[in-house]
């Protein structure tokens, strides 16, 4: 990437926490075999089942992560905004991927080629080392939410999976009212590791409290900072 990119690319690096530990040297290595990338409104970056062959930053836009069931049903695990990074696990393993991505929006990323990614670990034993710390404070934080939602309540899980996806979409241009996530009840109870009849009824109360609006396939939270009183 030229110069100017290049700056650019390494302040994009410096939002992103899988990349907090390195210097800036070694965001200016990144920065370097960053390719930009544009994807018009409703585009797939890649499928689920493709080969994991680059990680992708957002630089400006939004992305929808699918996965789809066998019936042909798809659910939306999460929304992401610039500087969200995505496919990362590509760098390391290279296995196929696990869940489909769509441009929400016109969306500009940046690709980190796995083959260029692995190369400079290779080169630069110190920035794998900071890799690894990144990556592990990550699936601590995994676990961490995973153990948490196992003894929660039906309205707390909900309530934390609403949270999350807002936490995710809330530098997205969505709010309009309020804040609207597009997500069916059914693929909201599989996030919460509930029924969707559970789901069904925990957003009517919610709607009845006047925190959300529930439309087809759409949940406006209107008052984002209610949820915590369902968080426990």
């Amino acid at each position: 990437m030229a110069t100017g990119g290049s700056q650019g690319v390494v302040e994009l690096l410096r939002r992103v926490p899988l990349f907090s530990e390195l210097s800036t040297a070694e965001l200016e290595r990144v920065a370097q075999v960053g390719i930009p990338r544009s994807f018009p409104r409703e585009t797939r970056v890649f499928y689920e089942g493709d080969a994991g062959d680059a990680c992708y930053i957002v630089r400006e836009g939004s992305c929808w992560v699918t996965r789809e069931h066998p019936d042909g049903r798809a659910i939306t695990l999460a929304t992401l905004g610039p500087g969200a990074i995505f496919g990362e696990l590509a760098m390391l393993d290279g296995e196929r991927r696990s869940a489909s991505v769509e441009a929400a929006e016109n969306t500009e990323l940046v690709a980190l080629p796995a083959s260029d990614m692995r190369k400079l670990i290779r080169e630069h034993p110190v920035m794998a080392e900071k890799l690894i710390v990144a990556l592990t404070r990550r699936l601590r934080e995994a676990n961490e939410r995973i153990s948490r939602q196992s003894f929660q309540t039906v309205p707390s899980r909900v309530a934390g999976v609403l949270n999350q996806l807002l936490a995710e979409g809330a530098v997205t241009p969505l709010v309009r009212d309020g804040v609207t996530i597009r997500l069916r009840q059914a693929d909201l109870a599989q996030l919460a590791g509930t029924s969707r009849e559970s789901v069904s009824r925990f957003l009517a109360t919610l709607e009845r409290a006047g925190v959300v609006r529930v439309g087809r396939g759409l949940v406006t939270v209107l008052e984002p900072e209610r949820l915590d009183a369902y968080s426990f």
